[in-house]
């Protein structure tokens, strides 16, 4: 008896354990990974593309931008045009004024001249668009070609018909009209029977005044029958060698030598897996996109988002090798730079092509800032490599040089935040004496845009001896973009925020000129009219003032849209327009009329010249006043930046579609990174450049927002936006919770934030704030 009564006992304990350890397994079971490029958009806006706008095949910043163009000719409207159903080539390169190296999958017909005749159509139906990864099918030939790519190395795969394995063969468009420049001095050789070697030059624009050259090494893996060279393109064909098998490509770019090609190509993909390439695209890119992770909100405001986050890490691009080399064009003679390496002999950062860094101060300095400071601080480098190459920081980078891209030392604000942040530990006393040489005679404020032989349409002299640029300047048209008064505003604002590296670094007269430069913006202030206004030489307003009227004196914008440019000093706006009240009310009036052309000037940069776009009293597509909305809660009115906040999301930046998005300027992420910041309802007023800089918080558009610190920089693990009750009524929240502080004017501090925790915000439909 007492033995059953045992068995029975260690039935029981066994079923138990059993049962516990089954409990254990099912807690512990992780959740599905979530694949956030799933959640990208890529056809977002493509319609309006520029050269540099659309990207497939490419990894964040990368070197290579692979992706079909369907237009060629000029900057802007060309690459990726998605109602264009015809594809030109697949080239390499889509970066801010470069292009480079086109090639096209063929069919060698005794019929047809390969050089000349080589354009096919595609169908969207089939198209498979993913970050990091192309797939088309060309209809001419039936030929389905994929694409992916590491930073510097392009991986294409060609299948064929299986009919048309002797007859397969790859266009090389050496010389081409190309977006941006034309592409010439092509020359292709073999470096073997699967192998080729290549170069060529990217001619100049009236942007990039130098020309670049580009190397490349292929290899293939089937062997090439021949290479067939054209007198009259002056373009090659390789004829590949019969095979039923798909061809793979790799193409290793460089702009330094073609052995520093072949070593990108080797470090990079030594394989010939494409399907590995593929996947760590992938992963690299779901490792970017989830620093930020949304929870709440529609199926499309996640896809928007995620689409809008994707937009904020590319376009910009490396432009140095793997060992460190790069193109150095700032000085009278080309020369190949050597990046510093660290002790694995390793680049201690890349080097980058960039478009302008105008408008950065409300939007990459934020978000790269909190979410992605190992890229702040390698293009804070990057931008000092220039300084110590040419002895100026750039404001927009091409080629290697510089290209006096729009207006102002747009640069200071990006450099004093990278270092307000503690993000840039380099010299701080080169870097005030690098970003104060832009503020002075010889430098980059001197030059207004692609001025890149005088120094005059910058109005310089006058803003240093009046303090205002006259409009019109009295010598003339130098450059372009010469509008006196919004360049005045610039520079005001850009002298105040190197003045708070003065500050920093306990320069105290530099601080006291800087700052009282920083004051300059009262002095285009029309007080009887109420707006910043066009002022000549003499110190007379223009007459038959007109605050709509469009790029009159003003950068890209109205009086209306630029009058509320003083980011740095809006108590001051305030006062002039008679105190914060009527401040609110005039910008509240602005936003009521803006609606109703649903915030922007059209659906695209272009439209902004539109006789009835270009009279809106707020633009939220160009930069000149993206930072309006959270002017209110500056100004004491939290609740109205919520409410316009979620107005313009709502009716400018929440679609899907290829033919609109973000309907203005989306200039190499400037755009994507302003919707994400919106959407989480955080933003910085000033660009970030004061100690311990402040966030403005908003009205974010989900129910909980987690952003992943970086270890390397900031201690704090995460910080996590709770916004319960979130939804498209519920856009108001009394005053925000963080970490059990109440924060009644609607601000918190950047060594908060990083130090990690949660910010509770009870979202309703009704706000107390006003």
């Amino acid at each position: 008896m007492l033995r059953i009564k045992e068995l029975l006992f260690f039935v029981s304990t066994l079923s138990l354990l059993l049962f516990v350890s089954c409990e254990k397994k099912v807690e512990v079971k992780k959740p599905l990974e979530i694949n956030y490029v799933d959640r990208v958009y890529p056809w977002l806006d493509s319609e309006n593309s520029r050269w540099f706008f659309f990207s497939s095949a490419s990894r964040p910043f990368g070197m290579v931008n692979l992706s079909p163009d369907t237009e060629i000719d000029g900057a802007w409207g060309s690459g990726y045009r998605y109602k264009v159903d015809s594809v030109k080539g697949f080239s390499h390169v889509h970066a801010w004024q470069m292009s480079g190296l086109s090639v096209m999958p063929v069919v060698n017909r005794d019929s047809i001249n390969p050089f000349t005749d080589f354009y096919s159509k595609f169908s969207h139906e089939s198209e498979k668009v993913t970050p990091g990864y192309h797939y088309l099918k060309l209809d001419r030939n039936n030929i389905e070609v994929e694409l992916t790519s590491t930073k510097r190395v392009g991986f294409h795969k060609y299948n064929f018909r299986a009919e048309d394995g002797e007859k397969r063969a790859i266009l090389f468009n050496l010389h081409t009209p190309l977006g941006p420049c034309d592409n010439s001095e092509g020359v292709l050789e073999m470096d073997g029977n699967m192998a080729l070697s290549g170069s060529l030059v990217m001619e100049p624009t009236f942007r990039r005044p130098k020309p670049l050259k580009m190397y490349f090494k292929v290899l293939l893996n089937t062997p090439i029958a021949s290479i067939e060279h054209d007198e009259i393109t002056q373009n090659a064909v390789v004829h590949l060698n019969k095979t039923e098998d798909a061809v793979l490509m790799k193409v290793g770019i460089s702009y330094t030598s073609k052995e520093n090609a072949a070593l990108n190509l080797e470090k990079e993909i030594p394989h010939w897996s494409f399907e590995q390439v593929v996947k760590e695209s992938k992963e690299e890119w779901n490792k970017m996109l989830s620093r930020i992770q949304v929870e709440g909100g529609s199926d499309q405001e996640q896809q928007r988002f995620y689409t809008d986050l994707w937009h904020a890490l590319q376009g910009r691009r490396t432009i140095s090798d793997v060992n460190g080399a790069y193109p150095d064009n700032t000085g009278e003679d080309f020369r190949i730079g050597q990046l510093p390496l660290n002790e694995k002999e390793e680049p201690q950062f890349n080097h980058y092509n960039s478009d302008s860094f105008w408008g950065a101060q409300w939007t990459i300095n934020t978000l790269w800032g909190l979410a992605y400071p190992e890229i702040m601080h390698e293009f804070t480098h990057s931008l000092m490599q220039y300084y110590r190459d040419g002895g100026l920081v750039p404001r927009g980078p091409s080629g290697g040089n510089y290209t006096y891209v729009m207006t102002g030392a747009s640069s200071t604000p990006f450099v004093v935040t990278s270092i307000q942040k503690n993000i840039y530990k380099g010299d701080l006393q080169e870097a005030f004496s690098a970003l104060k040489k832009n503020h002075e005679k010889g430098g980059i404020m001197g030059r207004a845009g692609y001025e890149h032989k005088t120094e005059i349409g910058g109005g310089l002299d006058y803003y240093l001896e009046r303090g205002y640029v006259p409009n019109p300047l009295p010598e003339g048209k130098y450059g372009i973009h010469l509008d006196g008064s919004g360049q005045t505003l610039e520079y005001a604002y850009q002298d105040y925020t190197l003045a708070q590296l003065a500050k920093k670094l306990r320069k105290s007269s530099e601080v006291e000129i800087f700052m009282d430069r920083s004051k300059n913006y009262t002095n285009v202030f029309n007080t009887e009219e109420g707006w910043m206004g066009p002022r000549n030489e003499k110190g007379e307003w223009k007459e038959d003032f007109d605050p709509y009227a469009y790029e009159n004196g003003f950068v890209e914008s109205n009086a209306a849209q630029a009058t509320w440019f003083v980011p740095h000093d809006l108590d001051g706006l305030a006062k002039l327009m008679g105190g914060k009240e009527k401040a609110i009310e005039k910008l509240q009036e602005q936003f009521t009329k803006a609606e109703e052309l649903n915030f922007t000037s059209g659906s695209s940069h272009e439209s902004e010249l539109h006789p009835e776009y270009r009279r809106i009293p707020i633009n939220l597509g160009n930069q000149p006043s993206i930072q309006t909305p959270f002017v209110f809660n500056k100004l004491g009115r939290p609740d109205l930046t919520q409410y316009w906040t979620r107005k313009v999301v709502e009716k400018a930046f929440s679609g899907l579609a290829p033919d609109t998005g973000y309907n203005g300027d989306e200039d190499q992420g400037l755009m994507g990174s302003l919707n994400v910041l919106y959407k989480i309802g955080l933003f910085q007023m000033n660009g970030g450049t004061e100690e311990n800089p402040e966030y403005q918080i908003g009205s974010p558009i989900f129910k909980k927002v987690t952003i992943k610190l970086h270890p390397d920089y900031y201690k704090g693990g995460t910080f996590v936006i709770d916004a319960s009750n979130n939804s498209t009524t519920n856009v108001y929240s009394d005053a925000p919770v963080f970490n059990g502080t109440s924060l009644t004017d609607f601000t918190i501090k950047h060594e908060d934030i990083t130090n990690g925790g949660t910010l509770i915000m009870n979202m309703k439909s009704e706000s107390k704030t006003k």
